[in-house]
């Protein structure tokens, strides 16, 4: 186009201005394809100082093409002078009036194809490739002729992507289902095409395994959707993550399931409850067995080393944690929670484990301590037990320091609880000694009986407890009932004036 064609004519009657706001509405998407222009005034100076910039060669060119313009203009009475300061391009150009645009518009054919402003393509939403009926057949067909290129076509495009696994697998593609109760998404479906999935040739496994590769290194752009949480969901229950040769795939998916927001995490605990107890129970035990292998593998070099990858156990861990979430949310639980059990962890330095948790708490150093669920009852006790060891030599060494400062003689039997108790009156004495030393609990026990000569090496120990033992739990003594049904003791539903023996029993246990 010519600089000529560019310079607008004389602004328009009232009349024709009157009428530039209805015209204005049925041409507006016409209107975004116009180069604006700008105005006379402020502008015109604002863009000979920048002329040394644009496409014009010279400023004596452009001086001249802006005064040949501005004589145009005043032959035709134009009330309005227009400049065109020196910029790189005509788009950059601030907005003009209504009036002129208006009078432009006549011109927007005749632009050519680099002024125009291009018009994205509107996103191709994936269909859904087929229904549970048309795959289930397809894979009969396949296997009976051996011919297995539609169901391999058909785990590629499904695979390729979190959209199109959220087109194979909803209910309904256009529903959003934002809603922790209904995932949207059809289990039955997803259930079929794994079961099948197993038993396809290995080019068809290794293809749905790249397919979650490409998904997984997608760049992400903003916080999850609903539909990408959905696609984790789908993914995690792979059964293919069975295998440790897809465990560097299987640990990529964790760990972005681990690090979503608290939001999101909600939702997909609220979907975990509402999987069936077969699929819940498989996944649980997938992630187990994740950890065990990780911690002793069976084949070191099929790992990356454990420097490379610390986190692959934690990203597991917060995942386990989820299931355990959901599963406590379900009355009754969809498994037992001896299920969460890793023995495995019985094997591993417990007091380290501990130790780590007690100086860091929950912040970036991971423990096991953290997910408690995860420890067998035998590894607590180990817990436990050490860390008793451990306070009460603490506790004793505190107060041997204690009276070596105030040059004041050790006496020996500072270093324990020291508890003297009569055979005859057996509860009441020790829940008075426990009472008077409360500081020294921690310390380790040394007990006496009244009127009885002998040194407590264990022995006298072992005895206090069996018969504070059997006394307590005694059905005449009133503390507890035993029912026979479920063959263990239970709180006694006689009213009790004194609670202080039943705090007795927690201290002893």
């Amino acid at each position: 186009m010519s600089e000529v064609d560019r310079v607008p004519s004389p602004a328009a009657p009232p009349a024709v201005a009157a009428t530039a706001p209805e015209e204005k509405k049925g041409k507006e998407p016409e209107r975004e394809k116009l180069p604006p222009i700008v105005s006379a005034g402020a502008g015109a100076t604002a863009g000979l100082d920048r002329g040394s910039k644009g496409q014009i060669s010279t400023s004596s060119s452009f001086v001249s093409t802006v005064n040949q313009k501005k004589e145009a203009a005043e032959n035709r009475s134009s009330p309005t002078h227009l400049v065109f300061p020196n910029i790189k391009n005509v788009r950059d150009l601030p907005p003009i009036c209504l009036d002129v645009r208006q009078k432009q518009r006549t011109s927007t054919d005749a632009l050519s194809s680099e002024m125009k402003t291009p018009v994205l393509p509107e996103p191709i939403l994936p269909v859904q490739p087929k229904t549970m009926k048309d795959f289930l057949e397809d894979v009969e067909k396949a296997k009976s002729s051996g011919d297995w290129k539609t169901v391999h076509d058909f785990y590629l495009t499904m695979f390729d992507s979190f959209p199109e696994l959220n087109a194979a697998f909803k209910k309904d593609a256009s529903a959003s289902f934002n809603t922790i109760e209904d995932s949207g998404i059809n289990a039955k479906f997803v259930n079929a095409v794994y079961d099948a999935l197993l038993n396809t040739p290995q080019d068809i496994q290794k293809t749905v395994l790249k397919g979650i590769i490409n998904s997984l290194l997608r760049e992400w752009k903003g916080p999850r959707t609903k539909d990408d949480l959905r696609a984790y969901f789908i993914l995690l229950q792979n059964p293919q993550f069975n295998n440790t040769s897809t465990y560097v795939i299987y640990a990529h998916l964790l760990r972005q399931i681990a690090t979503l927001v608290e939001a999101d995490h909600h939702f997909l605990v609220h979907w975990f409850k509402k999987l069936s107890q077969k699929r819940f129970k498989q996944l649980v035990e997938r992630l187990l067995q994740f950890i065990s292998l990780r911690l002793f593998p069976a084949k070191p070099e099929e790992f990356p080393p454990i420097s490379k990858c610390s986190w692959w156990i934690p990203s597991a861990s917060k995942v386990l944690a989820l299931l355990n979430t959901a599963n406590n949310l379900v009355h009754p639980p969809l498994i037992p929670y001896t299920d969460f059990y890793n023995s495995t962890l019985d094997h591993i330095d417990l007091m380290e484990e501990y130790h780590t948790w007690q100086s860091f708490g929950n912040s970036h150093r991971f423990s096991f301590c953290q997910y408690p669920f995860v420890i067998s009852i035998a590894a607590k006790k180990i817990i436990i037990q050490r860390d008793s060891e451990q306070q009460m030599i603490s506790i004793a060494r505190q107060s041997l320091v204690d009276k070596v400062s105030r040059r004041q003689r050790p006496d020996m039997n500072m270093l324990f609880l020291n508890m003297k108790v009569r055979r005859t009156h057996l509860v009441s004495d020790s829940l008075d000694e426990l009472t008077r030393k409360r500081a020294d609990l921690k310390k380790k026990l040394k007990v006496t009986f009244v009127g009885e000569a002998g040194l407590d090496m264990g022995g006298l120990t072992k005895e206090w407890f069996l018969l504070l033992i059997r006394q307590i739990f005694h059905p005449d003594y009133g503390m507890f009932t035993y029912h026979k049904d479920s063959y263990c003791h239970w709180f006694s539903s006689f009213k009790c004036d004194n609670y202080s023996e039943f705090r007795l029993v927690g201290i002893y246990a």
